[in-house]
């Protein structure tokens, strides 16, 4: 990856953003898995291309700040800090490295730096596949989990918010759980290998042919369906699903229904292999 610095910013911010991005052939990390697999090989194949400007990896930097200080805490004889797993799948490698592992609760954790708006809605879906896929690696090699846990520190945590909305997090900081059962581990052993079967059979593609990154992989949260009167120029409602909006329309004399597409918020924003992709390119992105 290129690291420009068009703000000319002091050189320690170029340094802590000039991470390990060396890809070792038939070695995936936990992280890469949870991505579009469009963006997983993209990101492989053009890494030598990619550019990023430093000012858009503040939060990088930031999350990378929080780490540098708790890994320097000593940790007990009871828990195992910043290790890198490596387990074998097939013809692939998977590595993967967790932030703390508590052998006596077998408790896998992981620290976060996230927006509040990740905590309001309760998305934890991605954190909870990533501890479990972590979990998974450790049974692997010979260690009992029961759960996970994210650390997540809010990094546009709101006081006056906290003390006056109910379903906003109290404080900066947010501990969430997760409890496994056997069924996960089952479950995510064969998303992995389900995983690894398609990354084997995409690296033989082009980078044009390969699988458009689903809706959630795109951060698109989907179409709205307004309906409208003649001569006005906003809705008269906005819904979810076509149906809806037809029903809405038909009982409350609307006159027509325009389709508003929902924008790939990841291509816009936040892909790096945006300019390397056919998707992107096409609608417009890049």
């Amino acid at each position: 990856m290129k690291i420009t610095n068009n703000m000319n910013l002091p050189t320690p911010f170029l340094q802590a953003v000039e991470l390990d991005r060396t890809y070792t052939e038939g070695e995936y990390r936990v992280t890469s898995l949870l991505k579009g697999i469009r963006e997983t090989i993209l990101e492989r194949r053009h890494s030598e291309e990619i550019e990023q400007d430093v000012a858009d990896m503040i939060w990088l930097i930031f999350g990378t700040a929080v780490h540098s200080i708790l890994e320097k805490s000593q940790e007990a004889d009871h828990e195992i800090k910043e290790e890198r797993l490596k387990v074998e799948i097939g013809d692939y490698v998977l590595s993967g490295q967790f932030d703390l592992f508590d052998t006596q609760t077998g408790i896998v954790k992981d620290y976060k730096t996230c927006s509040v708006w990740k905590l309001v809605f309760g998305d934890f879906q991605d954190w909870r596949t990533q501890l479990l896929i972590y979990g998974w690696m450790l049974r692997k090699i010979g260690f009992e989990v029961k759960g996970g846990e994210i650390v997540a520190l809010i990094k546009d945590h709101s006081k006056r918010d906290a003390k006056i909305k109910a379903d906003y997090p109290k404080y900066p900081v947010q501990a969430i759980s997760f409890r496994f059962v056997e069924e996960d581990f089952t479950a995510i052993e064969e998303f992995l290998f389900a995983k690894f079967n398609e990354i084997k059979e995409c690296e033989q593609m082009s980078d044009d042919e390969l699988p458009i990154c689903t809706m959630e992989e795109r951060y698109n949260s989907g179409n709205k369906y307004a309906v409208m009167k003649n001569g006005r120029k906003t809705a008269l409602r906005v819904l979810d699903t076509m149906q809806d909006a037809e029903e809405w329309k038909k009982a409350n004399s609307g006159d027509s229904i325009e389709i508003r597409e929902g924008e790939d918020k990841k291509c816009i924003d936040y892909c790096a292999v945006a300019p390397f992709c056919s998707y992107a390119k096409a609608r417009g992105y890049v």
